[in-house]
């Protein structure tokens, strides 16, 4: 636990580092900090915090930089970034967001990439509205000994089309029934609604149904998910411009981390299912794979319901206040773009 003067220097240190981008010593500390202490107090309580972690000491400087512990004690309990309304939202925002039409909600989720990017001068990211996989019709083909085709037919005519691998061979006089079944009982349902009949249902089903049935979900899923482009990400070369950054071998390990869509997905789905903007500071946890960067994050909605998820990704030492700023506004901006009638 810190006490007051402790936590003025940490919140002191981390705010210089953020705005000047290097190590920070004791005698800067001693004059932004306006506490009235030695240089010996002010190097003691250094040490302390270093000791905890929430400091640390590069081998060229005599100053001291936040660790990933310290940015994330600074985020939570030193950060002051109050809301904004529409009334209040800064000009550079407010001209960004008038650019986010809703005739087109692929465009609006380019748009609002860039936007991104452009007003934080990093990465952009935004997922694609998930949409909700409802099937019209489905059908089991036999191709050959435990190969089977699937069909998945859309309310909207869309098919898709996908190869399953079965435990065991079924005649196609057992997929004809498997068909008719599934039809008949679970067409017009969402697949994560035949999902959850399933988990109730299984017990009752006739075992070669309910496998082919399971198998048939697994697949449709994937097929349905892979049917869309997910992330949209912009700006990924401004951070060739980041100092923090000059390191080829960290650039070419966070450009494969943009190239790698799914990893992307799975880092940005954690925020989805929280309310409000969230900050992952990158060597704290598994969700950001990379010590060097921090995610800004916040889930967006279309009408009432969380569809996806957009944010800013870039180097730790970044101006958290400010971030939050943008991403907040910008998801409040798709969410009432994607959700007036079209």
């Amino acid at each position: 636990m810190l006490d007051e003067r402790a936590k003025t220097l940490l919140k002191t240190l981390v705010e210089r580092y953020i705005a000047d981008g290097q190590p920070v010593g004791s005698r800067t500390l001693s004059k932004a900090s306006g506490l009235d202490l030695s240089p010996a107090t002010i190097r003691n309580v250094m040490a302390d915090l270093e000791e905890l972690g929430l400091i640390a000491s590069p081998h060229t400087s005599a100053g001291r930089i936040p660790t990933a512990r310290g940015y994330r004690l600074f985020v939570d309990t030193m950060l002051t970034a109050r809301p904004f309304g529409a009334a209040d939202m800064p000009a550079d925002m407010a001209a960004a967001g008038g650019h986010l039409q809703p005739d087109q909600p692929q465009r609006v989720i380019a748009t609002a990439a860039h936007m991104l990017s452009n007003l934080s001068n990093f990465v952009g990211v935004v997922t694609a509205p998930r949409k909700t996989s409802v099937f019209h019709h489905i059908e089991f083909l036999r191709l050959g000994e435990r190969r089977v085709l699937l069909i998945l037919v859309a309310p909207d005519g869309d098919v898709q089309n996908r190869v399953i691998f079965t435990a065991r061979d079924y005649t196609q006089s057992e997929l004809v029934e498997a068909t008719n079944f599934l039809n008949a009982h679970y067409a017009g349902l969402t697949i994560d609604g035949v999902r959850e009949r399933l988990k109730r249902e299984i017990e009752a089903l006739r075992g070669d149904i309910a496998t082919l049935m399971q198998a048939a979900v697994q697949a449709g899923g994937e097929a349905l998910e892979e049917s869309e482009d997910q992330v949209v990400v912009s700006g990924e070369r401004n951070l060739l411009a980041v100092q923090d950054f000059n390191d080829m071998g960290s650039l070419r390990k966070m450009f494969d981390l943009f190239e790698q869509k799914t990893q992307l997905m799975r880092l940005l789905d954690v925020s989805s299912r929280a309310e409000g903007v969230r900050i992952y500071i990158g060597g704290e946890s598994r969700v950001v794979p990379f010590e060097e960067l921090s995610v800004v994050s916040a889930p967006y909605e279309v009408d009432g319901q969380v569809v996806g998820t957009l944010g800013v990704i870039g180097p730790t030492r970044m101006a958290y206040d400010r971030m939050i700023q943008i991403v907040d506004i910008t998801s409040r901006l798709v969410t009432n773009a994607l959700s007036q009638p079209r």
